[in-house]
């Protein structure tokens, strides 16, 4: 009888000497840069013709691998970890840094939900017959090379590859220094098993040094690079949107909000902000700032300060909140857009929704807001004013994820509004051309 695959383990795949370029070993910048662009932009042709099966096929080894060169991979950790004092990293960041054996598993988890997705490429999404005989198709396609660069997540490094490879992308990977020798464990195990699988020589690369200069000289390769997705902190997103030469898909701060209506269940508002603000910290869908309608407010924030004092948060209110819970901080102006990736929340109290819609327009970044309500019309109101990528009702902000939105896994969540918006998965790293299909048709 033949092995089942549980009965017979794929092999350990080796990881790939080219991968283990010293750190800093660049001669020439320009010219290391250039190459890998030129090598991504041929790469990506060829993805053109790769089948659904061969990427769902290099999917499923690629997480078989990781869970088999696990070690690898958390020994390469370890040491990053160590390192991340030298590097300031606060606990919120180290906590993102650190991977586990169930952390690799669900990265693991994450590649193979993006294999048993549909395939975006080639998908039919308008078009028909002219008058005058024209087939006119507009038809879904990739957009060619992307240029991912990050913080310190090691697990995005094979989100990212995954997504840009099962919609038809090469992709070029500039992690953190903070999370160097990590990625490149995970990067060198995909591209191996890419190797394996028939992935075009370039289709998934990282570049191997932690020089800053290497991201300049990338940004400048828009005859090469199609897309920039710059993943990290404000001032990384600053640097690249004005240096790039090519579109950027911006992911901004995450200040996001929960607002507690006046109509609202108390012990559901406790559980849904507490969640929120305290299920991990240091990400970008977490809770930072509260709004409160006033005629709740006095018996809704006590029991939710109890509830959040077990977690360490410091608050910061208006006057009237500081009235309420005498062991508030004051909160400056600055408080209100701050995204503290921390255990700080501010919270503010309006006498409307309208107040709190204004407030959260004003102050939040565009990224996650919810409503806490049992009113349906305010609800609705509030979904149809905030101007987010993404509006919850009436349950944690936490949900703004792929995974969580079933999109398998995400290279990010975009707050610009063209030509993604939100959590970007397989279709987002996709654009579309008409195919015009005649039989020796002239123009009159």
């Amino acid at each position: 009888m033949a092995k089942t695959r549980s009965e017979s383990p794929p092999p350990v795949i080796p990881t790939s000497p080219k991968s283990e370029q010293a750190v800093g070993d660049v001669a020439d910048m320009s010219v290391f840069c250039r190459a890998m662009a030129e090598r991504a932009k041929s790469a990506s042709f060829e993805l053109l013709d790769l089948s659904s099966t061969i990427k769902n096929q290099w999917l499923e080894i690629a997480a078989g691998q990781l869970l088999i060169q696990s070690d690898i991979i958390l020994s390469a950790n370890a040491l990053d970890v160590a390192q991340a004092p030298q590097f300031g990293l606060t606990p919120a960041a180290i906590d993102r840094l650190t991977l586990t054996s169930d952390r690799i598993q669900a990265i693991a988890v994450g590649l193979r939900a993006v294999a048993a997705l549909p395939d975006p490429v080639g998908e039919i999404l308008g078009g028909g017959i002219r008058p005058n005989g024209l087939e006119v198709k507009k038809v879904r396609v990739p957009i060619g090379v992307v240029l991912f660069i990050y913080e310190s997540r090691p697990n995005v490094t094979a989100d990212a590859a995954a997504i840009a490879i099962k919609s038809g992308n090469a992709i070029i990977l500039r992690g953190g220094k903070e999370a160097y020798h990590t990625s490149l464990a995970i990067t060198s195990i995909l591209a191996r098993a890419g190797e394996q699988c028939g992935l075009p020589d370039g289709a998934l690369q990282m570049v191997n040094t932690i020089d800053r200069a290497a991201v300049g000289e990338l940004l400048k390769l828009a005859d090469y690079i199609d897309l920039v997705i710059p993943r990290g902190g404000e001032s990384l997103v600053r640097r690249v949107t004005s240096e790039a030469t090519m579109p950027v898909l911006k992911h901004y701060t995450g200040n996001c909000h929960v607002y507690v209506d006046r109509d609202a269940n108390i012990a559901q508002a406790i559980a849904i902000v507490v969640n929120a603000k305290t299920d991990r910290m240091g990400v970008c869908n977490a809770a930072e700032s509260l709004v409160v309608h006033s005629e709740i407010a006095r018996s809704f924030l006590p029991k939710l300060n109890e509830a959040l004092s077990l977690h360490g948060i410091e608050l910061r209110g208006d006057l009237k909140v500081c009235s309420i819970l005498p062991q508030a901080v004051p909160a400056s102006e600055a408080d209100w857009g701050l995204e503290y990736l921390g255990p700080i929340l501010s919270i503010r109290i309006v006498d409307s929704l309208d107040e709190a819609i204004a407030h959260i327009n004003r102050y939040g970044s565009k990224h996650t807001d919810a409503i806490v309500t049992r009113d349906l019309s305010s609800a609705r109101r509030f979904t149809q004013r905030i101007d987010s990528a993404a509006v919850i009702v009436n349950a944690s902000t936490r949900f703004n994820d792929g995974g969580e939105l079933g999109l398998g896994a995400e290279i990010g969540i975009s707050t610009d509004k063209l030509h993604a918006r939100g959590p970007c998965g397989l279709t987002e790293l996709t654009t579309y051309k008409y195919i015009i299909t005649g039989d020796g048709h002239v123009r009159s």
